[in-house]
């Protein structure tokens, strides 16, 4: 009997790869969010989860955490991916790259020697925990902020900015009406990129000894209490938190994108 070979099973190795290492983890912190010590079916996390000021408190701080870490790379990158894709340079792409290479360095080294320079500049960077918090994510970050931006304001059609002028349009109102309104997609892509890792990530925080938790940490923390069950949900509520996000940051892309289309 001959096989015949088929383009579909090409994706039989990813679905295993899905169901292993996806699929099935999930279905295993879903288990232990809704079970208690003894396997007993229970919504005592959720309503501790909820009631608790601990975990209300880490969780509002991370969000504030996050959403300070997004608009400083935000405002850092948006002008910097702006000078890059109008330079007329011919090599623009070795700038670019320029602010991509920290990314190739340890992020261990490159955090620590952050640290270094900011305990000369504040002597005790323990005083200052959040805005520590902010510089070290930002400067973790900052590259995913600037490539979608960069990719966005790249690819605009140049005959929309010179139609703009040429009906009268100064460059301040060309940037406002024209420039800003379709670089949207690239906004939205790399403030997702950096809203939801910073939300997480507690290995900033620690290197850079900052003793108060975000989500990140606590769920360590309960992971490293053995405490699967309420390590597991707050993993849920992390994932449900990013689905939504999500789920609302690609519905706006969506609307943004028709409406270009209508307008052009």
């Amino acid at each position: 009997m001959k096989l015949r070979f088929n383009r579909s099973q090409l994706c039989i190795p990813y679905a295993v790869f899905l169901t292993a290492f996806v699929i099935a983890p999930l279905f295993v912190i879903v288990y232990y969010a809704f079970t208690d010590g003894q396997g007993q079916f229970t919504f005592s996390n959720f309503i501790n989860f909820f009631t608790s000021t601990n975990t209300l408190g880490t969780l509002l701080y991370s969000f504030a955490l996050a959403v300070v870490t997004t608009l400083v790379c935000l405002v850092i990158a948006y002008p910097t991916a702006y000078i890059l894709a109008r330079s007329p340079l011919k090599k623009k792409h070795v700038l670019l790259m320029l602010f991509i290479m920290p990314m190739w360095i340890n992020f261990t080294l490159r955090i620590t020697a952050l640290k270094e320079i900011l305990s000369a500049i504040e002597g005790n960077i323990s005083a200052y925990p959040f805005l520590n918090s902010v510089i070290g994510m930002a400067y973790d970050f900052l590259p995913f902020m600037i490539l979608p931006l960069y990719t966005s304001l790249q690819k605009l059609d140049k005959s929309l900015l010179e139609a703009a002028s040429d009906l009268g349009a100064d460059k301040l109102t060309v940037f406002l009406r024209v420039t800003l309104p379709l670089s949207v997609p690239g906004i939205i892509s790399g403030m997702t990129m950096v809203l939801l890792p910073s939300m997480t990530n507690y290995v900033v925080l620690d290197m850079l000894y900052n003793s108060t938790y975000i989500m990140g940490s606590l769920i360590g923390s309960y992971f490293s209490a053995y405490d699967w069950n309420n390590g597991s949900l707050i993993s849920l509520v992390l994932l449900v938190i990013i689905l939504i996000v999500t789920l609302v940051t690609d519905r706006f892309s969506d609307k943004d994108s028709n409406a270009r289309g209508a307008v052009l």
